[in-house]
């Protein structure tokens, strides 16, 4: 049984997962569809947690010290420390506790869904992202492109995972997919989740749908990055190149899960 809008608010709290269900979308890069990973009183609490939080999301892009950075598409997602704002990102965004018990929860069901034996330390602070009408986010990578300069050893190295989870869709939301351009569907498809008769050139939509999770591997294991600074000897893969289209009608609130190859150190986790 899951805890109820008041177990999870009060002292008692247990964490509890909810039995949620995965389904393969692609092997290679390896992309999986989550249904219900988080519940609804997880939701509540996390959209409690960051009202009144939010602030104009922030890009992170080649600078003199990385100059290697020669994809147009790769606007990375930053830490306050090196985000800025850029046309590309329109939307809002706030950082949540990893001490908060919820927050934790949701850490460790993903740190087992992708391995057991991967240290909480490599997690990135969850990040809640939220859209309004006509806001989105550009074509972009989570892996860096220059990993010397935002993927050092002291940052814990490049994202070698990313979640996008669908915290909040209001009611008569069109758009606000997610959009993987060079992604086939070739294994599981499911109408209301993905268009399933979009055109090959269109790639993949995922369509929000609250409680719902995409989960991808964004480095290619055993090749080596060419670009030096901590890539950590893996590559990443342009093929998760992804874009949040615009939201047309009503909003969502979304939230980032980042692993990155190792600890990413107090400085960017905090507690």
């Amino acid at each position: 049984m899951m805890p109820s809008l008041r177990s999870i608010f009060s002292t008692d709290y247990r964490c509890e997962h909810p039995p949620y269900t995965a389904h393969l979308v692609s092997h290679s890069p390896l992309v999986i569809y989550i249904k219900n990973f988080i519940t609804p009183a997880e939701r509540a609490h996390l959209l409690k947690l960051g009202n009144g939080t939010f602030t104009r999301s922030g890009v992170t892009t080649s600078s003199s010290r990385s100059s290697s950075n020669n994809n147009p598409h790769n606007h990375n997602h930053g830490q306050p420390a090196t985000a800025h704002n850029h046309p590309v990102r329109t939307s809002q965004s706030t950082t949540l506790p990893p001490s908060d018990p919820v927050v934790s929860c949701i850490e460790t069901r993903a740190l087992l869904f992708q391995s057991p034996g991967t240290p909480r330390s490599h997690l990135e602070p969850l990040q809640l992202v939220r859209y309004a009408p006509g806001e989105h986010y550009h074509f972009h990578t989570d892996w860096f492109t220059a990993p010397g300069a935002h993927a050092g050893a002291d940052r814990g190295g490049n994202r070698r995972t990313s979640f996008f989870v669908y915290v909040r869709v209001e009611e008569g939301t069109l758009g606000g997919g997610t959009n993987f351009p060079r992604l086939r569907i070739g294994w599981w498809c499911e109408q209301g989740i993905v268009d399933c008769d979009a055109e090959w050139e269109a790639g993949v939509t995922f369509r929000p749908v609250e409680g719902n999770a995409v989960f991808w591997a964004n480095l290619i294991e055993g090749e080596e990055d060419g670009l030096g600074g901590g890539g950590g000897g893996r590559r990443g893969d342009e093929r998760t190149l992804h874009a949040g289209l615009p939201v047309l009608a009503g909003g969502k609130v979304g939230m980032n899960i980042w692993t990155r190859e190792g600890p990413v150190g107090e400085g960017i986790r905090g507690g």
